[in-house]
């Protein structure tokens, strides 16, 4: 079956039936979500998987008591960086380069263009840049499920200071930013299984623009050579 035909078939399952998702399964969502790319490759986040029944009963008052979290085999939180610093993205940049063979000092123009257009921007910037990304993972990990035949609902509804707090986050340089709790869908009990899809029509959705619809703007926008700055 087609990614489109899966994308088709999915739906934010309102309530789940509490079977557990193969570990098989699971993996390969996970790995999914592994794989998907972020803004140079820093990986500003990581993956908790939760399935303790005790511990989602703690989430679920949390997250306004949608049956989902105590209803599902896994539950999978997003976590990013709370911030960007030196340390972290060398980090990150030293690991890539001893996976590749190549010297730390390789990217260090890269690391230090990076560093300095973030730092002028703020923490509270960075946070939510860092949060987009898991965005990005948090994306794949939804089509991977629904290839898998696995039902998954995408969740920004719970307060995100008290799932930090009852994680133990709090000092560790992450926020949670978004949850997936994924199982199988209970037919029976969910409003929304046999609703048509709704997206927005194609025509409202897609417009292509050439030049001619740009906007007039004055100065010249500034160029980077991204392959100069690495390799110097």
């Amino acid at each position: 079956m087609s990614l489109l035909e899966d994308l088709k078939w999915r739906y934010a399952t309102k309530k789940m039936n509490g079977a557990k998702v193969p570990q098989e399964k699971l993996d390969y969502i996970l790995e999914a979500a592994r794989l998907a790319p972020s803004s140079s490759g820093l990986q500003q986040y990581k993956i908790i998987v939760i399935s303790d029944k005790a511990l989602l009963e703690k989430i679920k008052g949390i997250a306004y008591s949608q049956s989902q979290i105590t209803d599902c085999s896994h539950l999978l939180v997003w976590v990013a960086w709370d911030g960007y610093s030196d340390t972290r993205i060398s980090t990150v940049f030293n690991a890539m380069m001893d996976e590749r063979g190549l010297p730390h000092n390789t990217m260090d123009s890269y690391k230090s263009l990076i560093l300095n257009l973030y730092e002028t921007k703020g923490k509270e910037w960075q946070a939510h840049h860092a949060a987009k990304q898991s965005y990005i993972s948090f994306a794949m990990a939804i089509a991977a499920a629904a290839e898998q035949k696995v039902d998954a609902t995408p969740m920004e509804g719970f307060v995100p200071e008290q799932l930090d707090e009852l994680l133990k986050l709090k000092g560790t340089g992450y926020k949670s930013t978004v949850i997936l709790p994924l199982g199988y869908r209970e037919e029976a009990n969910d409003w929304l299984v046999n609703m048509k899809k709704v997206r927005t029509p194609k025509e409202a959705f897609i417009t292509e623009m050439t030049i001619a619809d740009a906007a007039e703007t004055d100065g010249t926008p500034v160029t980077l050579n991204l392959e100069d700055i690495i390799t110097k």
